[in-house]
């Protein structure tokens, strides 16, 4: 199959055409020609969109399905296209199905059932049997059959010499432990940001001091240990500065954050709308600019839309008893725009990959051809229209975003928007 992009504005620091408009050549997946005014041929498919932009294929290091057992929130078969649609070329999946992702035949299953989608699927194997954090799940199996880290979903563990063998035992096969931060003692029955919000609106409250104090324990574990970790979704502005002296003594240490940390406030629960219950709760203004500065000072290695689909029912509840996540692939890229400058949406977006050992594919002739389509112009309001996934409880319903989409080429298929 040959493919012309025509006028393509590249977005790759890596590459040598980088803020430049050029034609591309595509043949048979990989990148042939780049140039100005390359000739039609033939059978071929031509790319071309208003201002069009590419970079390297975008990586969401968190997202979850569904499937297998939670297919009424999302198959695996879905999830990818609006993957696909939203950007993304390469997504890292969540092990919290049903039965848990915790063993080379899980691994497997969901490996299989991703086979032939233009977006590449990633599983993350769970850190504990069934995530239950008493433990050490098959993570040798796991990473032989395609797991590219290991982590419980938005589980702390709290067996301290647990995580200290886990980050032990993963360096024999340079494993990524992922661990999620948030002390469950300390946390109790909160469901908001602890602040004055919370304490106007009556809820209960989760202080910055549960996600701060595991991350210290887990840095000092890691620093005992040796290995790599990576903390994922970090909410504080104290967070941001404990992960930073720990990169400053060398530790091998990275970190996410989610989108909707970085555009949205814990101000959003006045109206109680469990859209906006996530975990980690929504922080206040001091800590979103935070974690925008981390972003752009590089502390913050990457930023994931942390995709959670939830089914209505275990929404449209009382927000004390609402289940916590929202979801985010389609209205990523747009919301990133409107607090962050393009490059660096796309370098966060895309330099990720390397965190999880995979390989990145700058936009040069010869390489493979691995594209996120997009235009950075324009501004919407995103509303359930562009919602693609199955469960729609997306915190971004009604927040206007800037730019689109147009598509992915990667896997030698093309998938278009529109």
């Amino acid at each position: 199959m040959k493919i012309i992009i025509r006028s393509a504005k590249i977005i790759d620091s890596e590459s040598p055409f980088h803020n430049q408009t050029v034609d591309l050549l595509i043949s048979d997946g990989l990148i042939e020609k780049i140039g100005t005014s390359i000739l039609d041929i033939d059978d071929s498919t031509e790319v071309k969109f208003d201002n069009l932009h590419i970079s390297q294929g975008w990586f969401d290091s968190s997202v979850s399905f569904g499937e297998p057992g939670y297919e009424d929130r999302e198959t695996i078969a879905n999830g990818l296209n609006v993957a696909a649609k939203s950007g993304f070329t390469a997504v890292a999946l969540q092990p919290n199905s049903f039965p848990v992702i915790d063993n080379q035949s899980q691994v497997n299953f969901v490996k299989n059932k991703a086979n032939g989608f233009a977006t590449e699927l990633y599983p993350i194997g769970a850190l504990t049997k069934a995530s239950e954090g008493k433990d050490m799940a098959e993570l040798f199996d796991m990473k032989k059959s395609g797991a590219i880290a290991f982590g419980d979903y938005n589980k702390s563990i709290d067996n301290a010499n647990l995580l200290k063998i886990a980050l032990q035992y993963v360096q024999d096969f340079d494993g990524l432990v992922i661990t999620y931060s948030q002390d469950p003692n300390i946390k109790g029955n909160g469901v908001a940001n602890e602040g004055i919000v919370s304490t106007k609106l009556g809820l209960k409250g989760i202080p910055n001091l549960a996600e701060e104090l595991q991350i210290s324990r887990n840095l000092f574990l890691l620093e005992y240990t040796g290995g790599k970790l990576h903390i994922p979704t970090i909410s504080t502005a104290k967070s941001v500065a404990l992960i930073k002296a720990a990169k400053a003594k060398g530790l091998q240490v990275t970190c996410s954050v989610a989108v909707h940390h970085l555009v949205l406030t814990d101000e959003k629960l006045e109206g109680f709308d469990t859209r906006f219950k996530v975990t980690p709760p929504l922080r206040t203004e001091a800590d979103r600019k935070a974690l925008i500065n981390a972003v752009l000072d590089g502390t913050i290695d990457m930023i994931t839309s942390d995709h959670n689909p939830i089914d209505i029912e275990f929404k449209k509840m009382e927000f004390d008893t609402a289940k916590n996540g929202t979801i985010g692939l389609e209205s990523a890229f747009g919301a990133l725009l409107t607090v962050l400058p393009l490059e660096t949406v796309i370098e966060k977006l895309t330099l990720g990959k390397t965190v999880f050992g995979l390989e990145n594919t700058s936009i040069a002739e010869g390489s493979k051809a691995n594209f996120t389509f997009f235009t950075p112009e324009g501004t919407s309001t995103f509303t359930k229209e562009n919602i693609l996934s199955k469960s729609k409880n997306s915190a971004f319903l009604g927040t206007e975003i800037k730019g689109s989409v147009y598509g992915i080429l990667n896997q030698n298929q093309l998938v278009i928007t529109k």
